[in-house]
């Protein structure tokens, strides 16, 4: 129980300092803009060439993971790697320099969080997976990464300039490495027999024809497209559209971390208790507020951060989706591969293909355009729930105590 709960933090730390390098340049975009003269195609493409290498790094990091049965070795590369092209994003004086750091970035980020889920699911107890691997990916993430990121890095834009924002953002991972070089160790290489006939040769088209694999894989796709637009976005909808200074821009783009940090417990845990399911469903729906609020809310700064501190929330189903509920239907000696494909292709045509259709969009017709977009993700990821099977022990449980007092 010690162990576990420090894996949890030492990862879920890390993590928010990756999400910390990674959102800088949401942050700090509209400083950009005005010194290097990007359109909002441009922007697009910027948050697009991240997403597509992560998501390349992701799966195949997560492969690499499996078959060799190295977890701790490949965190520790993953972590040294990123706060590097952190400073090379500083570095950058025009756009194909900063697209190219961007692209190595999301190279050395991809593998971290399918091989942190993959730890997590291996040390947890059933009862307390949904929470710990919720606690793991939301909580330090967006504390860290979409709380306090732009609380720190718009002032220092601000008042010194934009690339001394990545310089600063690229410290902390080289002091979470430290820390898993120390406190996390690497785990037995799983020999579980695979719970279904020819699971053993297992191939990414068999893994696809898990229902609940592929409906993840979906899902990922667009509820990926939902956040990406919010944090690629909404800073510059605040500056072009809602002229907000930068203190009330930065606090605003708080409030998304603050809203995932708080949900990523109660989410996950809402799933133990009452299922996968019910929860992402119902979350992803309020999803929804998020470009309702956008869109339609303009006379009160904070009204608007009300609906978007609640609507937020549906990021606390991302770990259900990307982690728990593949981990729960694939055989566990998959599970990294798995979790690696979900957050691969999700990556690819959610984080890629949006961002720059969006940013083509806003071009045409205005960034309002942007949150129709948003919008029709997260209803579209609320239906794909819908068709989910079950697979929270304590619901599996309480279905089989039923069926057996049926029987009887």
């Amino acid at each position: 129980m010690r162990y576990e709960q420090r894996l949890i933090w030492v990862l879920g730390i890390t993590f928010g300092f990756l999400f910390f390098d990674r959102n800088a340049a949401n942050y700090v975009m509209p400083n950009i803009v005005a010194d290097l003269g990007f359109s909002y195609s441009q922007v697009g493409l910027l948050s697009s060439a991240l997403s597509f290498s992560w998501a390349v790094s992701a799966y195949f990091g997560g492969v690499l993971s499996d078959r060799t049965g190295v977890r701790k070795g490949i965190l520790l590369v993953s972590v040294v790697a990123f706060s590097l092209c952190s400073f090379l994003s500083g570095l950058a004086g025009s756009f194909a320099t900063l697209l190219a750091a961007r692209l190595l970035m999301g190279l050395a980020e991809g593998p971290f969080l399918p091989v942190c889920q993959s730890l997590v699911t291996a040390e947890s107890d059933p009862a307390r997976r949904g929470n710990n691997m919720g606690v793991m990916q939301n909580f330090g993430s967006n504390f860290l990464g979409s709380f306090i990121a732009p609380l720190v890095l718009v002032p220092i834009a601000a008042h010194l300039s934009w690339r001394w924002a990545f310089f600063v953002a690229g410290v902390p991972g080289l002091v979470m490495a430290f820390l898993i070089a120390r406190y996390v160790r690497e785990p037995q290489r799983t020999t579980a027999a695979p719970v279904a006939a020819g699971a053993d040769e297992m191939g990414h088209l068999a893994m696809l024809r898990y229902r609940n694999i592929l409906l993840c894989v979906l899902m990922s796709i667009v509820m990926v497209a939902w956040m990406v637009l919010g944090w690629a976005f909404l800073p510059l909808f605040y500056d072009k559209v809602r002229h907000f200074g930068p203190v009330a821009l930065s606090v605003l783009m708080s409030l998304l971390g603050l809203s995932a940090a708080f949900f990523s417990f109660v989410v996950p845990r809402l799933s133990d208790r009452y299922g996968r399911r019910p929860v992402v469903v119902g979350f992803n729906l309020v999803g929804l507020l998020v470009p309702l609020a956008a869109l339609y809310i303009d006379s009160s700064a904070v009204l608007l951060g009300l609906f978007i501190f609640i609507g937020w929330s549906a990021s606390g189903t991302f770990p259900l989706f990307m982690g728990t509920i593949p981990s729960e239907t694939i055989p566990s000696r998959y599970v990294a591969t798995a979790l690696g494909l979900t957050v691969g292709i999700g990556e690819i045509f959610g984080g890629v293909g949006a961002p720059y259709a969006a940013g083509r969009a806003a071009d045409h017709y205005g960034l309002s355009a942007v949150f129709v977009i948003q919008a029709g993700c997260a209803l579209v990821g609320a239906l794909l729930a819908l068709a989910l099977r079950e697979t929270a022990p304590s619901r599996m449980t309480a279905v089989a105590a039923g069926e057996s007092r049926l029987a009887a």
